[in-house]
């Protein structure tokens, strides 16, 4: 007998005793088969599927249920380089996890080949369809290809909020996302209640939904304090972020990118200001990375490990029982941390 691996259709027609017209037809057309071979042909076409491992060719998905029990992960962006492999190990450790509870197998949807160095689900040579659905990661995704898999019938679910398909009353999009408006307005509500109305913020207002969201719950929190300094753009230098922080008389900076906290901080330190009680540091969601800092940072815990498992969950729903996937915001943990201090402890901001 050839070798699982290198099974053929030819093969299992031989294994079954069939012909191999026949071993197609139960393959890839259950309900034709149905009609024309007999029960007992079929199910010992099916058999020597189950007995010789030929489950891993993507043809095989009239099998029982009809099922690979596969699940597919796809990322908008490497999910294990350097600078971001501490972003996504908890996303994946959560979705193995799920898995492998349901009874799933794993494949890393890569995207190759690239489109002109991003990343695409949808290409000439893609293997979608290898697994029976796909969990979807990504700070922002494709629209064009979020709409295509809204419109189709493949089951999906993204991790993270995604806005609908067509505007505020358009398609939804199944996802399970962290409640990054309320978790940024309660940040603000903390630095005002230790009497500080000038603030400043370093990240973007526009773009991908979370950077959408966190906007919106800092803004939706002023209510009476002053945003003095809107930096948009993220991975700037530390010292003209310090100095304009610095100029703009803000007592508090809230950063959207761990990264930028971490040098601005490192840059008020070395300049023997301290922190909180020069300034005040916020970061607005516990992004991890690599770099290490000695400062705990007041912040507040993304659950990505428990949305990457509620994903896989409401994936493996869709997959069994054909349900349409919900819109699920989990609530963000505040992380007190030792960054934030109250406003009458800071020396003159002049």
């Amino acid at each position: 007998m050839a070798k699982a691996g290198r099974l053929t259709q030819r093969d299992i027609a031989r294994i079954a005793g069939v012909s191999q017209a026949t071993v197609s037809l139960v393959l890839n057309d259950a309900k034709a088969a149905a009609g024309r071979i007999p029960d007992e042909t079929r199910e010992r076409v099916q058999k020597a599927i189950r007995e010789t491992g030929y489950v891993a060719d993507p043809i095989a998905r009239r099998m029982a249920k009809g099922l690979n029990r596969i699940l597919g992960v796809f990322t908008y962006e490497p999910a294990f380089p350097s600078a971001q492999a501490d972003f996504f190990a908890p996303f994946l450790f959560g979705i193995e996890e799920t898995a492998q509870t349901l009874g799933y197998d794993l494949l890393l949807l890569t995207g190759a080949p690239a489109n002109r160095g991003k990343r695409k689900i949808f290409d000439e040579n893609n293997r979608l369809r290898l697994a029976d659905g796909c969990v979807i990661l990504g700070r922002e995704f494709d629209r064009a290809e979020l709409k295509r898999l809204v419109a189709g019938d493949y089951p999906f679910v993204a991790v993270g909020r995604r806005d609908p398909i067509g505007g505020p009353n358009g398609a939804p999009v199944p996802y399970v996302g962290a409640d990054y408006v309320e978790a940024t307005a309660e940040m603000v509500r903390r630095a005002k209640a230790k009497g500080h109305s000038k603030l400043a913020y370093v990240g973007p207002s526009q773009g991908a939904e979370s950077s959408v969201d966190r906007w919106q719950g800092f803004a939706s929190a002023l209510d009476g304090a002053e945003l003095v300094l809107h930096i948009a753009e993220v991975g700037g230098k530390a010292l003209p972020m310090l100095e304009a922080i610095r100029a703009s008389g803000a007592s508090v900076v809230f950063f959207t990118e761990m990264a930028d906290a971490v040098i601005v901080d490192a840059a008020a330190r070395s300049q023997n200001l301290a922190v909180p009680g020069d300034l005040s540091i916020v970061v607005l969601g516990s992004h991890l990375r690599p770099m290490q800092s000695g400062t705990r940072f007041t912040t507040f815990s993304v659950p990505r490990e428990e949305m990457a498992r509620r994903a896989t969950q409401m994936l493996c729903e869709r997959i069994e029982a054909g349900s349409k996937g919900e819109q699920v915001v989990l609530p963000c943990e505040a992380v007190e941390g030792e960054t934030l201090g109250a406003i009458h402890q800071q020396t003159d901001m002049k």
